[in-house]
């Protein structure tokens, strides 16, 4: 979503909330006993804290290696009621849901069932085009590294002040809106650049993706998603909601500001529809299952070597990022280099990474889309104390 799924490994949030209400973080231990700010989490504990104090409503995160599992939580997952925030929140992941997308693209290009060198045309005919847009010259790959230059929908300003801003989200919440209508948004505005001429990071994409699963399997593609990575890998935080308007429990509520400063009175937006995501940004999860699904996912579980080495195949966003299938690399201060993604929809800010063993994970959210910082949180749980 525009401003909140992102171009790099970290939330680009707008600037910061005034007074934060804040509650002391918690830390468990892998046997689940309080072990407070103590061992290699220490600042990471203080990373959540700081989100807090900046402004975050609340944070909830969950850490795994080799000394096994540490969760912290910060903040409150409710405003009204001041109800802490729990380990176990399920929250909406915005961008880390074009990691499964992209997973599933691949699995079927494993089965021989399509190319990652298939024209968008081919399996999409006439969908993208006028203005300069031309899917006869685009590929599959070119969507899901990003280097297609079709336009980002959510860029436009019309549907930004319909989808994201106060007077029109309030409206519209609860619109459903067909993949194909959100093509129609980015394909009245010329291209970015020429198909692999440069690299912008686009949610139409992944809109065309998510529409070309279904096209090759004859299913929706969330069905795939359920069917392929889901149900193998036990995910029972993780759903794809198509139009439900509501986040399962355990949550938290989702605050927003709904103006483009970050500034103005805290909104819930915890409700809404969020087929205006589509297969760009629409999926729940919850910190165990991510860390789980990217731990698989990198240590060959989902998929067989050739593909997993394109996903892997970045491009350069820029001295420390880079851009696979669907999937981020970005090189922390201390040498480090994690993979994941990170994604932002109203009212949630989510990372999930892993180095590429997979022996170290986090994820983590933020029930808030206006403050914090996630970059630090990361640095601090692979490069801290």
């Amino acid at each position: 979503m525009r401003k909140r799924m992102r171009t790099t490994a970290v939330t680009a949030v707008a600037a910061a909330l005034s007074a934060a209400l804040a509650a002391p973080a918690v830390a468990t231990g892998p046997g689940g006993d309080r072990t407070g700010d103590t061992g290699d989490h220490r600042a990471t504990a203080r990373a959540v804290r700081a989100a807090v104090g900046d402004g975050v409503p609340g944070v909830t995160l969950r850490a795994e290696d080799r000394r096994g599992v540490w969760t912290a939580t910060a903040g409150v997952g409710n405003l009204r009621t001041e109800r802490p925030r729990s380990p176990h929140d399920r929250y909406r992941v915005g961008s880390i849901t074009k990691t499964f997308v992209a997973t599933v693209l691949l699995q079927l290009e494993a089965e021989g069932r399509l190319s990652l060198d298939d024209t968008v045309d081919s399996w999409l005919p006439g969908l993208v085009s006028g203005n300069g847009h031309d899917g006869t010259r685009i590929t599959l790959r070119q969507l899901l590294n990003h280097t297609s230059g079709i336009y980002n929908y959510t860029a436009d300003e019309d549907f930004g002040r319909t989808y994201f801003l106060e007077e029109g989200f309030f409206e519209h919440r609860y619109d459903t809106l067909a993949p194909e209508e959100l093509v129609r948004v980015a394909m009245s505005h010329e291209p970015d650049f020429a198909p692999g001429a440069g690299w912008n990071y686009s949610n139409t994409n992944y809109v065309l993706a998510g529409l070309v699963i279904e096209k090759s399997t004859g299913r929706p593609y969330g069905e795939e998603i359920r069917r392929r990575v889901i149900a193998p890998l036990h995910l029972t935080g993780t759903s794809v909601p198509g139009t439900r308007t509501g986040v399962p429990g355990p949550s938290s509520r989702a605050y927003g500001k709904l103006t483009e400063d970050g500034s103005g009175p805290v909104h819930d937006v915890t409700r809404l529809n969020p087929s205006m995501a589509s297969s760009a940004g629409e999926m729940i999860s919850d910190s165990k299952d991510l860390n789980r699904f990217y731990r698989a996912l990198l240590t060959g579980r989902l998929l067989p070597g050739e593909q997993l080495e394109e996903m892997t195949d970045t491009v350069a966003v820029n001295d420390r990022n880079g851009y696979g299938l669907g999937l981020m690399s970005t090189e922390l201060s201390c040498g480090v280099t994690v993979w994941g993604h990170g994604g932002g929809i109203h009212g949630s800010t989510s990372d999930a990474v892993t180095t590429r063993d997979g022996r170290h994970s986090v994820a983590f959210n933020f029930n808030g889309d206006w403050a914090g910082d996630p970059e630090a949180v990361i640095e601090a749980e692979y490069c801290g104390d």
